[in-house]
């Protein structure tokens, strides 16, 4: 691992652990400590989906870029850090597939040398919570390059999965790094059937990458899948293994709930429709009241909701005037990186991309003419105090913010049960009602479908 690659590596760490607020790696010891991988992911987060397999993923990654990324002024020093490769997609490169040629020997040689590749099979970003149909390139490259003489390559399906990827703070991820795809039958298949190894290992990448995302038809289907997690989770009460309370656990077993929906679509169709819309009155109920589920098997007193109350509004203000200052020094570059992606409007799956680069201009130059307005105005040490307080009053302003947030809704749940506790009792007994029609339907499911 080259000193350019940890240097992005830790930048990558860094953005990404201050963008979101919940990231995670799961299946890690999957991943082979050294020979010759290819990783292959789906694509829902622009340029966001290579920095984080950057950041989370144990070895150095090289990634195939398409082509025009690598005229970018801000994303071409990135990709030369990190070895990427080009690729001439159909539209760029004037239908000529000898484009690619150089690339598909570049990819061979890495592989030979035993380094880790990073495609994205989908060949294409997408907002959709569905895997859309993979091409062919990830199959083509391990075939060629065992043909030309490579060690046996891995072959490694990783799951991104996102929760409101494009905002700030309210968004998580996670990376799910599944089993290596078997492939020594087609490497053999291939010296007398090149197209039928290939069509055959791309089958079982696509089949591999389905058990390690969440898929659903709509965002719509995904949040109601989430929806059913909870309720199922909350009726259990404790951690098991039917359910899991810890995130990334979690993730895991929301897959497992996304293949059992779509094994039921055409098996049971009325009975689901009916279990969604029971999910879709319940979720809007608790949206509209603005409870949570953990709210309603626990039980309150107006003394209790008032130490809550006391005890969270001490905290802000003992904590506001270094929240204040990390406002201070920091909202001139958000304001202006908000206004700038506003402006731009981009699409949903590039949305975290412009916050993230827009960042990285909009932050620098916003604390270097901070830092001159403090030397100029108050010398040496008011430059030395600017420096010491940047960082540590900017995450202040993050906690400041986040704890507000999150007592605003708490106090506007408690202030729900307080007036309407008979609501409360009420979805009670839809909850667990609701807990009771998914473990119906689930019984249905074959295990292996599950799996």
């Amino acid at each position: 691992m080259t000193w350019a690659y940890r240097l992005v590596r830790a930048l990558a760490r860094v953005i990404a652990g201050l963008f979101y607020r919940d990231l995670g790696l799961i299946g890690g010891e999957h991943f082979p400590a050294s020979g010759p991988v290819i990783v292959a992911a789906n694509h829902q987060n622009a340029l966001v989906d290579p920095m984080l397999m950057v950041a989370a993923l144990p070895r150095a990654l090289r990634p195939l870029a398409k082509a025009p990324l690598f005229k970018h002024p801000l994303i071409r020093p990135f990709l030369s850090a990190v070895g990427a490769l080009p690729v001439h997609r159909t539209k760029e490169s004037s239908g000529d597939p000898k484009r690619n040629d150089a690339m598909f020997q570049a990819a061979a040689n890495a592989l030979q040398r035993g380094e880790a590749l990073l495609i994205f099979p989908e060949g294409v970003g997408h907002f959709e919570p569905m895997l859309q149909p993979l091409r062919t390139g990830a199959a083509r490259m391990l075939l060629s390059a065992e043909a030309q003489g490579a060690p046996p390559v891995t072959l490694l399906p990783v799951g991104l999965v996102f929760r409101k990827p494009g905002r700030f703070r309210a968004g998580a991820g996670a990376v799910l790094v599944g089993e290596a795809i078997e492939t020594r039958d087609c490497v053999v298949l291939f010296a007398t059937q090149p197209e039928a190894a290939v069509r055959t290992l791309t089958t079982r990448l696509e089949e591999g990458l389905r058990h390690q995302i969440i898929e659903a038809d709509t965002w719509r289907t995904e949040h109601l899948l989430r929806v059913a997690e909870e309720v199922w989770r909350e009726e259990h009460g404790t951690e098991t293994a039917d359910a899991p309370r810890d995130p990334l656990e979690r993730t895991r077993w929301l897959g497992r709930i996304a293949r059992g929906y779509r094994f039921l679509l055409s098996r049971e169709p009325e009975r689901l429709r009916r279990l969604r819309r029971g999910l879709e009155a319940y979720s809007e109920v608790l949206e509209r009241a603005g409870l949570r589920g953990r709210h309603l098997g626990q039980s309150y007193s107006f003394a209790g909701v008032a130490r809550f109350t006391v005890r969270e509004g001490l905290l802000l203000l003992i904590t506001l005037p270094l929240a204040a200052l990390g406002v201070i020094l920091h909202g001139t570059a958000f304001w202006a990186t908000d206004t700038a992606v506003r402006l731009a409007n981009p699409s949903p799956d590039t949305e975290a991309t412009y916050k993230i680069f827009g960042g990285l201009l909009f932050y620098p130059l916003t604390w270097a003419v901070e830092a001159w307005l403090a030397w100029n105005v108050g010398g040496p040490w008011a430059l030395a105090a600017f420096i010491g307080l940047l960082m540590p009053c900017g995450f202040f302003a993050l906690g400041w913010r986040e704890r507000v947030s999150r007592g605003a809704r708490e106090a506007r749940g408690l202030y729900r049960f307080l007036r309407h506790p008979d609501l409360l009792a009420h979805l009670a007994r839809r909850r667990e009602e609701l807990a009771t029609e998914l473990a119906a339907l689930a019984a249905t499911v074959p295990p292996e479908v599950l799996e």
